[in-house]
């Protein structure tokens, strides 16, 4: 916090007006049906973005980023909008008009989210600079405002058709817990996520195959599944049972049918998954996990090689459950393992990676951390 401060007031020349921050995420289960309405469970981690901002009377605005300091992007707040020129302040912009900030700023950017390995670091990015323009502007939104004007921000104006989960999170998660999110009121409960008090870790695998969401595959599958509940006349796959797919298979077509199948199998694992944490169960949250991964991998179809040879080591090592995370094509996966076999799970992966050609894998653990926050600077 006071670094980035530091390097606001070397870059612009004055001091920032608040310092805000919000973390990434990993998603327990639950994925791919945020924007289907369903049930997702994902907890905040302790990697984070930071923002300095400060407003201008002039109607500039000025992005910048610590690790690309010389770089300085401006544009005038009545160009912000979509279709704009930027790159990755698009993100940035995207919330300045997704809020309707009509005045000028400028704004810092620093963090250690690690980028295009599914953890989020564009909701990360997102939240962080929404709720500190909330603070500077004395804008009064709730939570649930910045998570919709957020994720807005991501599908108009950077041109992604994410859910809303990633926002949520970011913005309300809460330490020691993973989030139960209902996407369709976005009302949360918090359900405590105590694997250390079972000689247990998550370990996160980032398969440095990295992805971007961008590129029409994750439009392709939202698509489906909208196409589904259009032909079976339900809001969405929320509304939807096996049993009910079952019977209409012959009015949609066969990757319709697929996709539609992960989303209903998806949302019903989230809630037993939600009890099997409640009776401290790790054995059947293994074996949902797993699901999850296969339903993914080939309903859905969003794994790669990368994230199917991590899991697949991860569980020979002796993993509970192992499962891909995040939009998928690359990106990470998670594995529940004993707190003793974190060594060997990472050996087996590396090993793994190592035998395929694959890049070398980074590894890292996260208890649930705490949402986002902003405070003025004194």
């Amino acid at each position: 916090m006071v670094s980035i401060a530091r390097n606001f007031e070397t870059l612009f020349g004055r001091k920032p007006e608040v310092i805000s921050e919000a973390p990434g995420r990993v998603n327990l289960i639950g994925e791919h049906i945020d924007y289907s309405e369903g049930f997702v469970l994902p907890f905040a981690i302790a990697d984070r973005t930071y923002a300095a901002i400060a407003s201008r009377s002039d109607g500039l605005v000025r992005i910048a980023s610590v690790q690309r300091k010389e770089n300085i992007f401006s544009i005038d707040i009545k160009d912000v909008q979509p279709g704009s020129k930027g790159d990755w302040e698009k993100y940035v912009l995207g919330v300045i008009w997704s809020l309707d900030i009509g005045t000028g700023v400028d704004i810092l950017v620093d963090g250690n989210v690690p980028a295009g390995a599914g953890l989020s670091s564009s909701a990360a990015l997102e939240c962080s600079v929404a709720v500190g323009l909330n603070e500077l502007f004395g804008l009064n939104k709730s939570l649930e405002d910045l998570a919709r004007a957020t994720q807005k921000a991501e599908n108009i104006y950077a041109g992604v058709p994410c859910g809303i989960m990633d926002q949520s999170v970011s913005l309300m998660g809460k330490k020691g817990s993973a989030l139960l999110l209902d996407c369709r009121d976005l009302s949360t409960e918090s359900i405590p996520f105590s694997v250390a008090d079972a000689g247990l870790e998550l370990l996160i695998i980032d398969t440095q195959a990295h992805h971007a969401l961008v590129d029409g595959g994750y439009a392709e599958r939202r698509a489906s599944c909208e196409s589904v509940a259009t032909t079976l006349k339900i809001p969405s796959m929320r509304n939807l049972t096996l049993d009910v797919l079952d019977s209409h298979r012959n009015e949609i077509t066969d990757i319709e049918y697929i996709r539609a199948r992960h989303a209903v199998t998806e949302i019903a694992r989230v809630l037993e998954a939600v009890k099997a944490l409640r009776a401290s169960d790790f054995i059947s949250l293994g074996n949902l996990i797993n699901a999850s991964h296969i339903s993914l991998r080939d309903d859905y179809q969003v794994s790669c090689p990368e994230l199917d040879a991590a899991v697949k080591a991860s569980l020979s090592a002796g993993a509970l459950g192992a499962r891909m995370v995040g939009g998928g094509f690359g990106g990470s996966a998670i594995a529940l393992v004993k707190a003793e076999n974190v060594a060997k799970t990472r050996e087996a992966v590396s090993a793994a990676f190592e035998s395929r050609g694959f890049k070398k894998p980074r590894f890292f653990t996260s208890l649930p951390s705490a949402g986002a926050s902003a405070s003025r600077v004194s």
